[in-house]
């Protein structure tokens, strides 16, 4: 048995989540303690800058993977201190970075993290870099959950999916018996947070109260919905270079109410999501969620009325919290990298076949 920590912020760029887990080799004994960092609004306000093209961005990027580094170790130390376990007796950190461009079609994704840097501050063998090897091998880069998900949540007689709800929302295909795959549907809560933070001045709209108060705008959603996004074939993959508020607002008269707005938006992720698992898992029994989208419960009532026939539920019926699902997943792919298992994720990414993933900076 060997202790694994994994660190991951996703496109929400809310901060920082760690778990603490155990594995026998890359077989998932279950996590021990969880950790969150927030960022501080001047950290993510600098990483939303890089979303687009601008002056300075080498060394403004090489500042910020050295500030991201530091609150990654932060966020061990406050693992470990919670587990009461000693940083020599963990074997790997497996640490994803913090995503600020996604372009699989020019072949590349850039996660910001000083991997060496959090090696040496935490005194931790740290793997980062997951996609460039799934990129090369003529990937997408990502999802790369689906393997894990399959690892864990796999059920021998019943089709599942799992679903994250974080700024992007994703899907994992679990047929019994079969492969995993899984895809990027499109929007979460990263359209609904930027709508929120620029109308309200609020990080999020808590249980999606400001949303109840709105209406759909048909109009509006079924535009935003004949993105070709949304029926392009898998494996795809998408993030804020696509859907930013940019784009929303090429959309808008001016002339809407923002909570009208807000309630569209909400339903645009549960419309997208509902169509994604009825044409890749129409047999699908159970969809289990994860993602910080699970506490908002206007969204997931959104997505149990356009999901009738498949039971909507957290992954935490299958004794893993919403919340530690996206970090588990970066322990259970350190600890694959350790053991040189090659991860079977190609058929979620569109790569060549299984690669071992991730590049290790020693302690």
């Amino acid at each position: 048995m060997s202790g694994y920590i994994g660190l991951m912020s996703g496109t929400s760029m809310d901060g920082v989540d760690a778990v603490l887990a155990e594995l026998d080799g890359s077989r998932w004994q279950g996590v021990r303690a969880h950790a969150f960092v927030p960022y501080p609004e001047e950290l993510k306000n600098a990483l939303l800058s890089l979303q687009d093209t601008g002056s300075d961005e080498l060394h403004r990027s090489a500042l910020l993977a050295q500030t991201l580094a530091g609150l990654n170790a932060q966020a061990v130390a406050e693992l470990l201190q919670q587990a009461g376990e000693d940083a020599a007796h963990i074997r790997a950190i497996g640490c994803h970075g913090q995503t600020i461009r996604h372009a699989p079609q020019h072949g590349y994704s850039l996660q910001l993290m000083d991997w060496a840097r959090l090696a040496e501050l935490s005194g931790i063998t740290v793997i980062g870099d997951f996609r460039s090897r799934d990129l090369a091998a003529g990937g997408q880069g990502a999802p790369l959950a689906p393997a894990f998900h399959q690892a864990v949540f796999a059920s021998p007689q019943h089709s599942r999916v799992v679903l994250n709800l974080g700024g992007i929302a994703n899907i994992s295909v679990l047929p019994p018996g079969g492969a995993a795959f899984g895809f990027d549907t499109g929007p979460a809560n990263m359209l609904m947070d930027a709508w929120v933070q620029q109308h309200w001045q609020r990080p999020y709209d808590a249980d999606g109260e400001i949303a109840a108060q709105g209406r759909v705008l048909p109009d509006l959603l079924t535009r935003l919905l004949a993105h070709p996004y949304f029926a392009r074939p898998y494996p795809k993959s998408t993030g804020r270079d696509l859907f930013s508020p940019a784009w929303l607002q090429t959309y808008l008269n001016g002339s809407e109410a923002p909570a009208d707005v807000l309630r569209t938006l909400l339903e645009l992720t549960a419309a997208s999501v509902a169509d994604a698992v009825h044409a890749a898992a129409p047999a699908c029994e159970s969809v289990y969620a994860c993602g910080g989208g699970v506490a908002n419960g206007a969204l997931m009532a959104a997505l149990a009325a356009r999901l009738p026939h498949s039971r909507l539920t957290t992954t935490a019926d299958l004794a893993l919290p919403p919340q530690q699902v996206e970090a588990a997943a970066f322990a259970w792919l350190a600890a694959c990298c350790q053991e040189r298992i090659p991860v079977a994720v190609h058929a979620a990414t569109g790569a060549q076949g299984a690669r071992v993933l991730g590049c290790i900076y020693p302690a």
